[in-house]
């Protein structure tokens, strides 16, 4: 899963990334609207959690140009404010869902983890495939009853391969979901992880790649 975290209050928003990139999630940062509209047209996000009042461009206005653009992206507006009022009017502007501050990090993970979902084709809440079962939310998983572990960057390649079900996914596609815009694109990052994972994995290999493809779950 890749995340936009769109908040003007710099500490605020590295503890938000901090946290989440410790749940495996890929994040990349912005502080105000108009970087979070040209982040928001270069790469596919699969949640924005957005700052309302922000400099530049408006967090109104980011939601209602972002729902406009049809971009597949859940939005979850954060504010200070409490009042009803409020918060009907960000979900009229389009926004999925809506958090108030100051909010429990373990709030924001879960509505987010939960929008994700609403990003995609619906999927189970605990993924499994070829005797591998992988809970994203208490982030375990097992192969045939043993539990594996795995670094953060591991366990998101893996997610993306269990999610896809069978279906191949390309080293770029993988670039995109699992790791932040910092990453090289031209990086052998994908294929390093993938041997670890298969390593990880043990006997009686599950990752197939697909030459000219990319890899998938047999």
């Amino acid at each position: 899963m890749r995340v936009l975290v769109v908040e003007d209050e710099e500490m605020l928003a590295a503890a938000i990334a901090e946290g989440l990139r410790d749940e495996g999630i890929a994040v990349d940062v912005v502080h105000d609207g108009e970087a979070a509209l040209e982040n928001l047209a270069v790469h596919a996000y699969d949640v924005m959690v957005l700052d309302r009042d922000l400099p530049l461009v408006h967090g109104d206005e980011v939601c209602r140009r972002t729902v406009a653009s049809g971009a597949d992206v859940r939005v979850l507006m954060v504010t200070v404010s409490t009042t009803v009022a409020e918060r009907v009017a960000g979900l009229g502007l389009g926004a999925d869902d809506y958090l108030t501050k100051p909010f429990a990090f373990a709030e924001l993970v879960a509505r987010i983890r939960a929008l994700g979902r609403r990003s995609r084709p619906a999927a189970p809440p605990v993924l499994e495939r070829a005797g591998i079962r992988l809970d994203p939310h208490l982030r375990q998983i097992t192969r045939d009853g043993r539990y594996i572990s795995l670094s953060r960057k591991e366990f998101a390649v893996l997610e993306e391969l269990m999610r896809a079900d069978g279906a191949p996914v390309s080293a770029e596609a993988l670039l995109e979901r699992a790791w932040d815009e910092n990453v090289d694109p031209f990086t052998t990052v994908v294929r390093v992880t993938m041997r670890s994972l298969r390593r990880k994995l043990g006997d009686g290999p599950v990752i197939e790649t697909l030459t000219g493809v990319g890899y998938r779950i047999r």
